[in-house]
């Protein structure tokens, strides 16, 4: 009689529980103060840069600012320069050139004919050119509703360069200053650049570590054409004011290029790139606020610029 193998039991597979999506970025109370201070620093910095070109070529203010910055930072520059890995200089070196350099001598030469405030409002592009070089290079989504954004932000900056005008003295209207503001449009490019290489390469690096670092291979180049391409040394010693001029250009250096950028560097580390260049919301009230105390024009054109291209950064910001 035949036997029959029984067949073998069936088991049903394990169930597998469902993988929770991760809790949405909660931003920490202390990133909040951080872009406090960063804006009032920040936001007073146009008029320390305003003062300092009494006496001072855009190139020499340039210079002293990147220099008098990486001096105060030498120190802990080289701490930490055998703590980070070779691999990551030459981004070191981009973010140093492109974010702090560059722009140093951009935004001074602007400033030769923009008025203070205005260079701060325009300032607030740093958040719509993070956003388009963040999805250019480093996988940012570009939603529909931040292409509207972008395009916003442009249309502020046309409406403040070509109807605003400079809303300095040299012209009444402003119009022939108005075409420098092109040069803190390419500032700001160069922080966009600049803030998504440190939120990408130097996570878990101390902000005082990166910034060092970075002040560490654009300071000697700058300190150098100062003291050797420049009248710098001779206008201390014989022009009239200088010395003052340059107390502007050390306390900007010191806060707004040294402490500030390790606080903006610590900043993008502890929350996201587009957070962290928010402070823009803050800067231009700051700048045109001391602008005004120092008797620079403001009119409707530049007003409706500036709300531009704020709810353009607004838009940004809060598109998903």
């Amino acid at each position: 009689m035949p036997t029959t193998t029984p067949a073998p039991a069936v088991t049903a597979a394990p169930e597998v529980p469902p993988v929770a999506p991760p809790p949405p970025h909660r931003t920490p109370a202390s990133a909040w103060v951080l872009l406090l201070v960063l804006a009032s620093i920040w936001g007073t910095s146009f008029i320390l840069m305003k003062k300092g070109l009494v006496v001072f070529s855009a190139l020499e203010l340039g210079a002293a600012r990147v220099s008098v910055a990486a001096l105060l930072l030498l120190p802990f520059a080289l701490r930490h320069v055998a703590r980070v890995d070779r691999s990551r200089f030459k981004w070191l070196l981009l973010s140093g050139v492109v974010g702090t350099l560059i722009p140093a001598f951009l935004f001074a030469y602007a400033e030769t004919r923009l008025a203070s405030g205005l260079a701060g409002v325009l300032n607030a592009l740093t958040a719509v050119f993070t956003l388009v070089v963040g999805a250019a290079f480093f996988g940012q989504r570009l939603t529909g509703l931040r292409v509207l954004g972008i395009g916003l932000g442009l249309l502020g900056t046309v409406v403040l360069m070509l109807l605003g005008g400079s809303g300095g003295d040299a012209t009444p209207s402003g119009e022939s200053n108005a075409w420098y503001g092109l040069y803190i449009v390419l500032a700001t490019l160069g922080y966009g650049v600049s803030v998504n290489v440190i939120k990408h390469y130097f996570q878990g690096i101390p902000a005082l570590a990166v910034t060092g670092l970075l002040l560490l291979f654009i300071g000697g180049p700058a300190l150098a054409f100062l003291l050797l391409g420049t009248e710098f040394v001779h206008k201390l010693q014989h022009v009239p004011g200088a010395w003052a001029a340059f107390g502007y250009i050390a306390l900007l250096a010191t806060m707004s290029t040294a402490v500030a950028m390790v606080l903006f560097n610590k900043l993008i580390q502890s929350s996201t790139a587009l957070f962290a260049s928010s402070n823009t919301y803050l800067v231009p009230v700051v700048a045109l606020g001391w602008g005004l105390l120092d008797g620079e024009n403001f009119n409707l054109w530049h007003l409706l610029g500036m709300v531009i291209i704020l709810v353009s950064v607004a838009i940004i910001h809060r598109a998903k």
